[in-house]
């Protein structure tokens, strides 16, 4: 039975299925032997090859034994790009450069840092990045200059960024130029775009928690395995 192509990479735990779109998109992707497409589906016996690598072995190896996921925290530093492009010298693949292949769940742009999920389970990520499911995620923003009275009141007001209404968010002022926002979306550079919305510039951001994952004491640059009750929470949080 065929699957679509971006489902086929991502279940072989190489990258997301929304980044599976952006390598079939840079042409990085053959199946036998063509370019292929976004939209494109894998047969049983198809030859998929990703960057000179033929990644369709891994589907003749399926069945014989379940494989067992990984899962960690990074901390991502400032300067560090969540992309698994390797060609791409600050990528936070290399950077970890754990002994197998893992990528990001979600992203946190170059300037921004904090909690990263690092996995090679494809259909998790899916689960996690449908905004429908309204997973939260946690930040502490720094801005430029004093938080206003009605600071906390106008990031909550509706307000659209790229074209598009947001979803609700919470925030909370934490000092005075300090805030504390919980989302349930990532448009690109939202909390960004909705402070600048305001006047305000971004000065640090960090991801402190991804649903009921903390980011807690782990030292930036550092990564730590999920415990098993950390894994089995987020599951039924999926699952709900």
């Amino acid at each position: 039975m065929s699957v679509s192509l971006n489902k086929f990479i991502s279940s072989q735990g190489i990258c997301s299925r929304r980044e599976a779109d952006r390598i079939i998109e840079e042409g990085r992707v053959l199946i036998n032997g063509k370019i292929a497409k976004r939209g494109n589906r894998v047969e049983p016996d198809d030859k998929v090859v990703l960057d000179g690598k033929n990644i369709s072995q891994r589907q003749k190896t399926k069945g014989k034994k379940t494989k067992k996921h990984t899962y960690l925290i990074f901390n991502k530093p400032r300067g560090i790009i969540t992309t698994t492009d390797l060609r791409e010298p600050a990528n936070v693949i290399s950077y970890i450069d754990y002994h197998k292949r893992i990528f990001p769940v979600g992203r946190l742009d170059k300037d921004s840092e904090g909690l990263l999920l690092m996995t090679d389970d494809g259909e998790i990520v899916n689960h996690i990045l449908r905004a429908k499911h309204g997973h939260e995620k946690e930040y502490i923003v720094s801005v430029n200059k004093p938080l206003e009275k009605e600071f906390v009141e106008k990031m909550q007001a509706p307000m659209k960024i790229l074209g598009q209404k947001i979803l609700p968010v919470k925030v909370e002022r934490l000092g005075r130029d300090t805030f504390n926002i919980i989302l349930t979306q990532g448009l690109n550079r939202q909390i960004r775009r909705m402070c600048n919305n305001l006047g305000y510039k971004v000065k640090t951001l960090q991801r402190v928690r991804l649903m009921n994952l903390y980011l807690g004491d782990l030292p930036v640059g550092k990564w730590r395995y999920i415990n098993a009750s950390e894994l089995a929470r987020l599951k039924s949080l999926i699952e709900e």
